[in-house]
């Protein structure tokens, strides 16, 4: 799921629910004063139609945010942080319309701290979700999403961008530019600058010849 060179694109642990063991039921644990209580969230699976238009979304310095829990002011709050966070769950983080990675509930997964990456085939119908899961996703350059991003510092939360410790992908900022511009979900961008128009270009080429090498 950068930004604008390297995947945005995920690694600190969503703080996990214990409950007691042995059968007995769990007290309620005792207020620590500074600390904010835990709340626990309900499992949620996102669907297609969570996915809109790129643009619709909230955008940090090259990429976007959304939460589909409605906490969208928290998810906010720790992608503009300088020193870094933990998303809140629902949150949804995408650089490309193709690709994208959520915040599920706490439990969901450790070894992803609880997020779900995603490959999207999107057209002006909307989205369609071809690939969903912790390892199974693939960026489209074909790096695997979650090995890219556990690359990440421990408190960008497995989210990448240049400094945050991640492998760059072939991506620059005027190809993520013309990739989120030319979304066809989205209402069309009027007058698309030259340079991203050439940055399309050379990015079609890049990927008809990666074809053409994988199915000589």
């Amino acid at each position: 799921m950068p930004v604008p060179v390297r995947y945005s694109l995920a690694a600190a642990i969503l703080g996990s629910l214990i409950l007691a063991a042995c059968g007995q039921k769990a007290a309620a644990p005792a207020e620590v004063a500074g600390e904010a209580p835990v709340v626990e969230t309900a499992a949620f699976e996102p669907q297609a139609d969570d996915f809109k238009c790129i643009r619709d979304m909230h955008p940090v310095r090259g990429f976007f945010v959304d939460n589909l829990l409605g906490e969208l002011e928290a998810t906010i709050a720790v992608a503009e942080s300088e020193t870094g966070g933990v998303y809140p769950p629902g949150s949804v983080v995408q650089l490309v319309p193709g690709e994208a990675m959520v915040k599920r509930e706490p439990g969901f997964s450790a070894e992803t701290k609880d997020w779900e990456f995603f490959e999207l085939d999107v057209s002006p119908a909307g989205a369609v979700i071809t690939v969903r899961g912790t390892h199974e996703a693939v960026n489209q350059f074909g790096g695997n999403c979650l090995e890219c991003h556990a690359k990440a510092e421990a408190q960008w939360d497995l989210i990448c961008e240049q400094t945050h410790g991640c492998d760059p992908i072939p991506l620059t900022a005027v190809m993520t530019k013309a990739i989120q511009n030319t979304d066809p979900r989205c209402p069309p961008v009027d007058d698309l600058p030259p340079e991203q128009i050439e940055a399309l270009e050379i990015l079609k080429a890049f990927r008809e010849a990666a074809a053409a090498n994988a199915n000589p």
